[in-house]
């Protein structure tokens, strides 16, 4: 192996498969029209009641609804293979589609909190609450189930925008499930405005809307993820090799489902570009195995130097400078470490 190295890059040539895609669309397509139905049963309850937490829920559903139209585009365009002016996917489209959702959600949070102030100085009667109960409660159960199959199908298939969509869907339930103990407790007690509650459930709303686009920004720049260099980091330490002497350089960006890693390998320097490469299959093995199946792969091999002599386990060499002493424990620092050639 020579001073300067040499680069070896590999692609997983897994796409989504084209019956796959097909039935993440139609299982996102019910989605979407089971969320239309649902807000039309919402805004139907909130008519009948003329309650103010009721239309708290249906403004919500509002936002399920375009969320999941943005989800349904978004699975279609992340679908679409590789081309010449997008060499790396289409997969941050789900990134656009997340942005566009938060920022429904942020307005749907501050309608709530107008309507719910409005309401506070001008409080208004509510009637047939028993029926707007029974129609919420409902909207809310099939809300979980559509959730759960969602969230199941998108992990299942590996779509983020499955999993997005059913978390939110979801998160409505528990929304829901507030929502209908304090109309009973209206029911009961003959409390007739809720609209601190309402006011409560829009901040929240307003809150969860600033944490997704908050992310969704962080992945648009590229920000480096913790959790995913930490699950990378036990996969390498897990399964370390006798000639992987470090690693260094380390870098993941995300595109849909893909994971895009880049890193330096330092190999025993004596190495031909065939056992080179037969340590880059060892590593790239290891990452599928316990970090990603989805994962393209670019790695810089650099030949060892002296003073690293003492953390190589190599038997046999004759270029060695000191005896062995340790294995070094690689850390993210360690790996993130860009280290000059």
């Amino acid at each position: 192996m020579q001073d300067s190295g040499f680069s070896c890059f590999v692609m997983d040539k897994n796409t989504f498969a084209e019956n796959e895609a097909k039935l993440k669309f139609r299982a996102q397509s019910w989605i979407v029209c089971g969320s239309a139905v649902l807000l039309a049963a919402k805004f139907a309850a909130y008519f009948l009641t003329n309650s103010v937490a009721i239309f708290t829920d249906a403004m919500e559903s509002i936002v399920n609804v375009l969320a999941g139209l943005a989800s349904l585009y978004c699975i279609y365009c992340a679908s679409m293979p590789k081309d010449g002016d997008h060499p790396f996917g289409h997969g941050k489209i789900e990134l656009l589609s997340a942005s566009l959702e938060a920022m429904m959600i942020i307005a749907a949070g501050g309608l709530i909190i107008f309507e719910a102030a409005g309401r506070f100085f001008n409080a208004q009667a509510i009637s047939r609450l028993d029926l707007g109960i029974a129609i919420v409660a409902l909207s809310g159960l099939a809300n979980f189930i559509m959730g759960h199959i969602s969230v199941n199908m998108g992990r299942k298939h590996d779509s983020i925008a499955l999993v997005a969509s059913g978390k939110h869907l979801k998160s409505d339930t528990y929304s829901t499930i507030g929502l209908v103990l304090g109309l009973v407790a209206v029911r009961l007690t003959g409390y007739l405005w809720l609209c601190v509650l309402a006011a409560v459930f829009g901040f929240l709303i307003l809150f969860a809307g600033f944490g997704i686009l908050r992310k969704t920004i962080a992945n648009l720049t590229d920000k480096a993820d913790g959790e995913s260099l930490e699950k990378m980091l036990g996969a390498i330490n897990g399964n370390m090799q006798s000639d992987w002497i470090n690693i260094h350089n380390l870098k993941i960006i995300k595109y849909g489902s893909y994971f895009y890693v880049d890193c330096d390998l330092t190999l025993p320097r004596y190495y031909n570009i065939s056992e080179g490469h037969c340590a880059y299959e060892k590593l790239k093995d290891a990452m599928r195995e316990n970090f990603s199946d989805k994962i393209l792969f670019s790695v810089h091999f650099d030949p060892c130097k002296p003073e690293q002599c003492k953390h190589c386990q190599m038997d046999n060499c004759s270029l060695r400078s000191e005896p062995f002493h340790s294995r070094e424990i690689l850390t993210i620092n360690c790996m993130t470490e860009v280290e000059k050639h």
